[in-house]
């Protein structure tokens, strides 16, 4: 997890629970609830209105879950949900999402003001009869736009949370009218059962009705104003989502019971008519929609000023603009005027329906963001990730993917817009904070959780892979790697794709906190080598008294990809003299790594360093053939790397006149079943009688190649140690090998059936 973020220390209010709740019940029964709900069972019925309800709190009660949950785990300073989000996932991806999250917050108040409005809507024939004109909404919500961010600047949170108490009153006192007029008669039900016929698709009631829900975390927004937010937080937020979610399934049943679908679909304030005091709705409405409004002028400012903090932007100035508060409690004058321009260009819109599934769509990438941090804290196992408040992994799972799956359905160009949006905010913070941690940081802990879990089974499961399957994973080691690069190049080539790698640099010594410590460092100089190389191998660094117990280390060391590592790869310069302690190190190399049955390649290095990766020639003789397959499989996963994407594979065998013939049939054949990319024209078996004549013809042949690959046996280890890797001197880079494991094929058996005996595989002398 990130740890150098700036934290937002000051505190000036200190509110409890109590604010938190009143923050989100008075967003969640808003204007939906009094203008949209009608509207919404009038167009998909009770029993399609109960669904959008139903849908929605399976995504906002995971979400509630995951938000209580994370909040008692970590001291969540200013900012609330986007503190959460990018102290867990990191500045780059938390901006993305927390300006995402603002918008949807500061276009709220909006959406809040234009409802407001509304509730205006029956004095309009008072003011048509007295002035001679039908007021526009926008007159009534452009004023009090204003009026409330001068109440927020002058009295800030304060006087939020003061009127918040009023308005709540208001608020249950005309749904107290509301749910003691009418009838609850049930046999009503069958004629609101269905929506009005041609009605708006259940996806868009849903889009319109979602933002009804989203107040659950608006009382985290608060979070830098709380005395103990790792109390108030799941107190207040989850009681608000009960009541929220009881309350709403019975105002649908209400509507349902007293009205038919036509006059629900048409009349806003339909409510006003089932009530005991009809008045009482509009008073509700505008007690309601204020209160909202209210509330998310409080929270959207917050949340731009926790961004600014962060140094989001790139331009330091206006980082300073946003960040800096007022006063004691550090009030956001400055995100206040952003906010208020934002609400004003939205409030021109003047359309509740656009401006509500604006707002569902940034809801709803903020949910879902927030349900994927509490899977991955849950599958990551991380010790420090100890919370009081415990959700489950598949709660939050169902809550992301019910985000994820509404987005689209909802609305998919809206959800296209969302998604580019962020990413461009994702690119231009990974442009100017290049230091913080990237998307991987979003499924480090998971993968390493399913990593270790996939090693214990492949190791439980494990069995001998052979033939054809068979694959490389080697190790390299080295303590040359800052000034030849020629062992690290090698197996980034054969790990690129088919093969695993694992690189060790050797740093000869005592282990000592000093000699740790050095080891720390080059080992971030070898991961940037990896990083700039694009190389897929796996870096470490070993200090050990002598090349050869690093190497004796090294070789029992487990395979990082849950596979026993089966080859080694040791280097040595061809161009210095052969330094004769460099070749006891690869003598005594060699020999260890025979004792362990392990694939062997020493390279043989020179400053050509395979020059234009073009060409690629394999010697074979009568006695090597053991190493052929491994041989020409080590070429052929090469020339998968985009170093040696135009490269060609050249074979040569060297047999004794009785045999060449039989023995070039079968190469042949072996590369055709085989379908590895080599011409038939690229294998030449060339007859010779004796090893002069052998070393000339590889030297005359070959002395331009890039790299040449020639065998080697135990026997002629055994014979000559390391004057074997100093023959052919006048070639340049070399690669010695030595099979070790028979059971690499090219090919499995059956490819083989139509080739005739004399040239099967099994009947090759090795």
């Amino acid at each position: 997890m990130p740890e150098a973020m700036p934290e937002t220390t000051t505190r000036g209010n200190q509110f409890g629970a109590m604010a938190v709740f009143l923050t989100a019940i008075s967003t969640i029964l808003g204007a939906i609830l009094f203008l949209r709900f009608g509207w919404a069972v009038g167009h998909q019925g009770i029993w399609g209105a109960l669904l959008i309800i139903v849908v929605g709190h399976l995504i906002t009660i995971p979400t509630a879950l995951a938000v209580s949950e994370i909040a008692t785990n970590r001291k969540v300073e200013g900012g609330g949900a986007y503190y959460i989000i990018s102290r867990s996932f990191g500045t780059n991806i938390g901006a993305a999402i927390g300006l995402s999250l603002y918008l949807s917050q500061a276009i709220s108040v909006a959406f809040y003001l234009i409802a407001f409005a509304h509730s205006f809507v029956p004095i309009y024939p008072v003011i048509e009869k007295t002035f001679g004109f039908v007021p526009d909404s926008r007159m009534i919500s452009i004023p009090f736009a204003l009026l409330l961010a001068v109440l927020v600047y002058k009295k800030g949170a304060s006087l939020g949370i003061m009127l918040l108490y009023s308005v709540v009153v208001i608020l249950f006192v005309s749904l107290g009218a509301f749910f003691l007029g009418g009838t609850w008669d049930f046999s009503n039900i069958k004629n609101t059962s269905q929506g009005i016929a041609g009605g708006e698709s259940w996806a868009f009631v849903f889009a319109v009705c979602f933002p009804a829900f989203t107040g659950i975390i608006a009382g985290v927004g608060l979070s830098g104003d709380l005395k103990n937010p790792r109390q108030a937080i799941p107190l207040g937020t989850m009681i608000a989502t009960i009541v929220g979610f009881l309350i709403y399934i019975l105002a649908v049943l209400k509507l349902g019971l007293n009205g038919n679908p036509q006059d629900l679909a048409n009349d806003e304030l339909y409510m006003s008519k089932i009530a005991v005091w009809g008045p009482l709705i509009p008073i509700g409405l505008g007690a309601a929609t204020l209160s909202s409004a209210i509330g998310s002028l409080l929270i959207a400012p917050r949340t731009m000023q926790a961004l600014a903090v962060d140094k989001i932007f790139p331009w330091a100035g206006l980082n300073n603009i946003f960040s800096r508060g007022t006063g004691a409690a550090n009030e956001p004058l400055n995100g206040t005027l952003l906010t208020l321009v934002i609400t004003i260009v939205f409030i021109a819109l003047g359309d509740v329906n656009a401006v509500a599934s604006i707002v569902s769509q940034f809801f709803l990438v903020t949910y879902g963001a927030i349900c994927i941090i509490s899977i991955m804290e849950h599958f990551a196992a991380n010790p420090s990730y100890r919370p009081s408040f415990r959700s489950r992994w598949w709660i939050s799972l169902m809550g992301a993917v019910g985000s994820i799956i509404m987005m689209i359905v909802s609305g998919l160009i809206a959800s296209i817009v969302a998604v580019l949006f962020m990413t461009g905010i994702y690119i231009s913070m990974r442009r100017t904070h290049k230091n913080e941690q990237g998307i991987a940081i979003l499924f480090k802990g998971a993968i390493q959780q399913m990593v270790r879990k996939l090693q214990i089974w492949l190791q439980k499961n494990r069995s001998p892979i052979r033939g054809a399957d068979w694959r490389p994973s080697f190790i390299a080691v080295s303590g040359s790697t800052f000034e030849r690069l020629a062992a690290f190049d090698l197996l980034r080539w054969i790990a690129h794709r088919h093969g695993f790698g694992t690189y060790f640099h050797y740093i000869q010594g005592i282990l000592s906190e000093e000699s740790h410590h050095q080891a720390g460092k080059e080992l971030e100089k070898i991961i940037r080598l990896t990083g700039d190389s694009r190389a897929g191998v796996y870096a470490d660094t070993i200090v050990s008294p002598s090349f050869t117990t690093s190497v004796a280390q090294i070789i029992q060391v487990p395979g990082v990809a849950g596979m026993d590592n089966n080859g080694i790869i040791l280097e040595f310069p061809g161009t210095q003299g052969n330094v004769e302690s460099v070749m006891k190190d690869i003598q005594n190399g060699v020999a260890l790594a025979q004792k362990c049955n392990f694939n062997i390649c020493v390279l043989r290095s020179s400053d050509y360093r395979c020059g234009y990766h073009s060409r690629i020639h394999i010697w074979l003789t009568e006695r090597q053939l053991g190493n052929a397959n491994l041989m020409i499989l080590l070429a052929y996963i090469m020339l998968g790397h985009p170093d040696w994407a135009n490269g060609e594979i050249s074979v040569y065998a060297a047999m004794p006149e009785t045999t060449h013939e039989s023995r070039g049939q079968f190469l042949r054949n072996l590369l055709q079943k085989g379908r590895l990319p080599i011409s038939s024209q690229n294998v030449q078996v060339l007859p010779y009688t004796d090893w002069d004549s052998y070393e000339n013809v590889v030297t005359k042949t070959s002395n331009e190649a890039d790299l040449v690959i020639i065998g080697f046996t135990r026997d002629q280890f055994a014979e000559g140690g390391t004057e074997v890797f100093k023959k052919f001197p006048k070639l340049r880079d070399t690669l010695f090998v030595s099979a070790e494991i028979m059971e690499i094929k090219l090919v499995d058996e059956v490819d083989l059936e139509e080739s005739s005996p004399e040239v099967k595989p099994d009947n090759i002398k090795y």
